[in-house]
């Protein structure tokens, strides 16, 4: 088996496993209890956070355990808006978000908020001058994605929060869940105020992830219960979550090798480029090193897919929240890419483990398995 759908999730590692397991046979306890066992399971928690923060460059205390990304991009967005709403009612996101980003504001749009939408180029970024003539006094909050889960495009953040700082009082949240282990994301060299990361997207363990929030960031919890989390997220901690987040996030800085990953990518663009049948739609400069997206005009994504799972190869269409919808991807169709093509788009993405040979025996599948689907649509 070829396993290339790392953006959708990647496989825990052993050692992950192991703390994971650990923590949960031996420290067990409630991290509220008064008692001994939950004292350590509480110092466990205090120290995942600790090891947590000093990653990604933030103090402990701005760290919130969630369930994963798409809680914690809730929690930033929602918690942001009902505490600032009464200083304006302005909100702007990218036409290229997560699922779990647009469709909060598209919620928020039909409460009352107001909404602006940034559009993208042909590489998928959004234009910093469009961005300055959003912004206004009523603005609270800007949403904008580190690297789009669907093409791997690397959105200008620096430039992007010195902006929002410059023109505006507005919060800026990023979704940090493609990016995290991938290319840099230090929260200490940049304007970011809520950063989201998600543990099972670098070898950690499903259900676990955690929000940055920026120690002066205004934010109403939005969930009711035991003030857990700094009274923000309520409900009885995953100490084991937390200890093997921690753990995966100190392996993937450790381990990730952005260079062997870029060379791999490379070496399918050249391979897709000389393709008469093959569209690349990652764009060539500020992409990630471990997303490539291509498209087989004429086919279907979800043909190429189980196309190739059948050689015992494993890629995806769009992203994993929403390729079982039979929707046309809202990424590639910002970047002014025809339906056509949008519905022959498939993504590969590679994890730090992925080898020269499996790359090459994609090539090998690809070369024999694709042609023959066209020639299937032609006799047709």
């Amino acid at each position: 088996m070829i396993y290339l759908d790392n953006s959708a999730t990647t496989k825990p590692s052993k050692e992950v496993l192991t703390s994971f397991i650990t923590v949960s046979e031996k420290y067990y306890g409630n991290p509220s209890s008064l008692h001994g066992l939950g004292s350590t399971a509480a110092n466990l928690l205090d120290k995942a956070r600790e090891q947590a923060a000093a990653i990604i460059g933030a103090n402990k205390d701005e760290i919130i355990f969630t369930s994963g990304g798409t809680e914690a991009n809730n929690l930033a967005i929602k918690g942001i808006t009902e505490s600032v709403m009464h200083k304006g009612n302005h909100i702007i996101t990218t036409q290229i978000e997560h699922p779990s980003v647009w469709n909060v504001y598209k919620e928020l749009q039909q409460k009352g908020f107001k909404l602006s939408i940034l559009e993208v180029g042909k590489d998928g970024r959004i234009s910093l001058d469009e961005l300055k003539n959003l912004l206004t006094e009523e603005t609270i909050l800007v949403s904008i994605m580190h690297v789009n889960n669907e093409v791997g495009t690397i959105q200008p953040i620096e430039e992007a929060g010195k902006l929002i700082k410059k023109y505006s009082s507005a919060y800026f949240h990023v979704d940090a869940v493609q990016s995290f282990g991938k290319i840099p994301v230090m929260v200490n060299q940049s304007q970011v105020d809520l950063l989201s990361i998600s543990a099972h997207k670098f070898h950690g363990i499903k259900g676990t992830g955690l929000l940055y929030k920026r120690a002066n960031a205004s934010m109403l919890p939005q969930v009711a219960g035991g003030n857990q989390e700094s009274g923000l997220r309520s409900g009885t901690q995953n100490v084991a979550g937390a200890v093997s987040m921690a753990k995966a996030m100190r392996e993937i800085t450790e381990n990730y090798n952005a260079y062997l990953v870029s060379t791999l990518k490379t070496e399918l663009i050249h391979y897709f480029s000389a393709l008469p049948y093959t569209c690349i739609l990652t764009p060539e400069a500020f992409s990630a090193p471990h997303i490539i997206n291509v498209s087989v005009p004429g086919l279907k994504g979800e043909v190429i897919v189980h196309a190739l799972e059948r050689e015992g190869i494993y890629i995806s269409t769009t992203s994993a929240c929403s390729s079982k919808k039979a929707e046309i991807s809202r990424t590639v169709q910002a970047m002014g890419f025809s339906p056509k093509i949008a519905k022959g788009s498939v993504r590969i993405s590679m994890a730090y483990t992925t080898t020269k040979s499996e790359i090459e025996q994609l090539q090998k599948v690809w070369s024999t398995v694709i042609p023959s689907l066209l020639k299937g649509i032609k006799r047709k």
